[in-house]
């Protein structure tokens, strides 16, 4: 499916909000990805697709992906993209993934983020907002800096409690103490592959019911948020 650039939104250093128009509407759920066709001259090695969670919610009147361009070791991929104006297109398929909310309203929700790994809890809560539906979240979220804390206004504006951890890095034993009992509880974890593959394993091991339990990794991002 055709997708045309709308306008670019930057969020922090080097990470920008692109918002496009698709050629017909596109039925999904808040938290899926979709694979992204972007052709370009002199492609490298790692080709012309790539997949995106999407940023925006399916309430809103566009699609929209939030990402991080790498000064120094982006792919032509992400050149491309960032080069992009407001009239240019791109192909999509049609999104899926099943990091989504779920259908009992009254579970109550822990949200895990690393870095960008932010975008579909921004997906799921502008859901939330633009339905007036409630649930009970806390999201606990690990950026490099102040500044990569995106979309706090959001988070904040909902009721959501929202613990950052800036520079620090998340370890099991501070997240099973922030879950808790894991009765009536469900746990989401988005972020580096690496990160989410680590702490998915060891909070399985410390007791955590893998039926309690949904991740979503972003590849090609560092491990700068876990130990």
């Amino acid at each position: 499916m055709k997708i045309t650039l709308i306008e670019t939104v930057a969020e922090a250093d080097n990470i920008t909000t692109f918002k496009w128009k698709p050629e017909k509407p596109v039925a999904y759920e808040a938290g899926q990805f979709v694979e992204m066709t972007l052709a370009h001259p002199n492609s490298d090695g790692r080709g012309d697709k790539r997949w995106f969670t999407l940023s925006s919610a399916p309430t809103e009147p566009f699609l929209s992906i939030t990402t991080k361009f790498f000064t120094e070791k982006s792919s032509s991929f992400k050149k491309a993209l960032f080069a992009l104006k407001p009239g240019n297109s791109a192909e999509i398929n049609q999104p899926e993934g099943n990091f989504v909310l779920p259908t009992d309203p009254n579970l109550q929700l822990l949200f895990i983020a690393g870095g960008i790994g932010i975008t579909p809890y921004h997906s799921m809560v502008r859901f939330l907002t633009d339905k007036h539906e409630k649930r009970t979240i806390k999201l606990l979220y690990a950026a490099q800096t102040e500044a990569g804390l995106l979309f706090s206004d959001l988070f904040q504006s909902y009721g959501a409690e929202v613990k950052p951890f800036v520079g620090k890095r998340l370890t099991t034993d501070l997240l099973m103490q922030e879950i808790g009992s894991p009765d009536g509880k469900l746990v989401y974890i988005s972020g580096p592959e690496q990160m989410v593959d680590s702490l998915s394993d060891s909070l399985v091991k410390a007791g955590l019911p893998a039926d309690s339990l949904k991740s979503d990794y972003f590849p090609g991002y560092e491990n700068d948020y876990s130990i």
